[in-house]
């Protein structure tokens, strides 16, 4: 069980994000001194502040580096408690939409081949841990093509698994976990 402290700045939209959370059996709403997560609706985070991970949804185009999860306001109820369960366990997460373009963390992404449309499409499949054959059946194309695209992706992130391609993937923004 996850416990989770919403602060918002307004009464409704704190209700709303607690109603949203309810809904997950395995998030508690909890006072903010015994949280294990804490919810923001802000454009503002204090950055000082060394109680529990922070996950952010705001609008603000360059929002602050200290929360360990930021999202959009328009995030879905997926994307929150997603970001909440990462958080908890220890992840970064960050939407694609509030990504700035950086240099890249990782040495390898200096050398990372843009991906097709497809490869991306395959490779937030392999993230969500899908097999081949699950693939081919989502996409409607032959497991052998499912391979080839695996391949293909291994080899412009010049990687050599699943597990390397995926955590990759999430580092450049190509997928969100």
């Amino acid at each position: 069980m996850i416990r989770v402290s919403v602060s918002a700045p307004s009464e409704v939209m704190r209700a709303g994000l607690e109603s949203l959370l309810s809904a997950s059996a395995d998030l508690e709403l909890s006072a903010e001194a015994a949280a294990d997560v804490l919810l923001i609706d802000s454009a503002e985070v204090d950055d000082s502040d060394s109680g529990p991970p922070v996950v952010l949804l705001t609008d603000h185009p360059n929002p602050p580096r200290g929360p360990a999860a930021v999202l959009p306001r328009s995030a879905t109820r997926g994307q929150i408690v997603a970001a909440i369960h990462a958080v908890a366990a220890g992840l970064l997460v960050q939407h694609p939409d509030l990504v700035s373009p950086g240099p890249p963390r990782d040495v390898r992404a200096l050398s990372v081949q843009p991906l097709t449309e497809r490869e991306i499409q395959v490779l937030g499949m392999l993230s969500q841990g899908l097999a081949n054959k699950n693939i081919a059946f989502q996409l409607g194309i032959s497991e052998h093509t499912v391979k080839f695209h695996v391949s293909s992706i291994f080899s412009k992130l010049n990687v050599s698994s699943r597990t390397e391609a995926v955590t990759l993937g999430a580092r450049l923004g190509l997928v969100l976990l």
